[in-house]
């Protein structure tokens, strides 16, 4: 009796457990066909709805874009606006250096050509001043002298003449 009671019981264990597994296995499938259904319908559902989500999601970039290139541009022209003052500021300083180095170039030039005896523009302007005074005042001179000579001239000539033509002409 015991061999029979052993017997049953390991047939009811057997079938308990391939009832287990056949439950167990039931489940499994429910479950997996559960979710093929929620995917065939979240599928469904996004080609409804597809096409208005896209279009809300274009709308909602295009918002995005101004507002991120409106951002941009304003800090742009901040930047644009710096970098100008900064350049002015670099010429103004850069032309008076320049001037600064122009200047010490003409003073040191000046006094190496001083010291070659060259002389300066000043000096060559003095003289070409002067040269042309001593041209004048010879001018006048001359023109004066001219005028003082002319009538003796003139006199001794006519003079002459008039002795030439009383002189007697000789017959040939």
């Amino acid at each position: 009796m015991v061999k029979k009671l052993k017997q049953m019981a390991d047939k009811q264990a057997a079938s308990a457990s391939g009832l287990f597994d056949s439950a167990l296995a039931a489940q499994v499938k429910d479950s997996a066909q559960q979710i093929w259904l929620a995917g065939m319908g979240a599928f469904a559902k996004a080609q409804a709805e597809g096409r208005q989500v896209f279009e809300a999601l274009v709308k909602e970039g295009a918002s995005l874009q101004k507002k991120t290139q409106s951002a941009a541009e304003e800090r742009i022209g901040e930047v644009t606006s710096r970098m100008t003052n900064m350049a002015g500021d670099v010429s103004s300083r850069a032309g008076q250096q320049w001037d600064k180095l122009e200047s010490i170039f003409e003073e040191r030039t000046a006094k190496a050509m001083k010291r070659l005896g060259v002389p300066s523009a000043k000096d060559v302007a003095a003289l070409s001043a002067r040269i042309d005074e001593l041209g004048a005042k010879l001018a006048k001179a001359s023109k004066s002298s001219a005028r003082a000579t002319a009538p003796r001239t003139a006199r001794s000539n006519g003079a002459a003449r008039t002795t030439a033509k009383r002189a007697p002409r000789k017959a040939a």
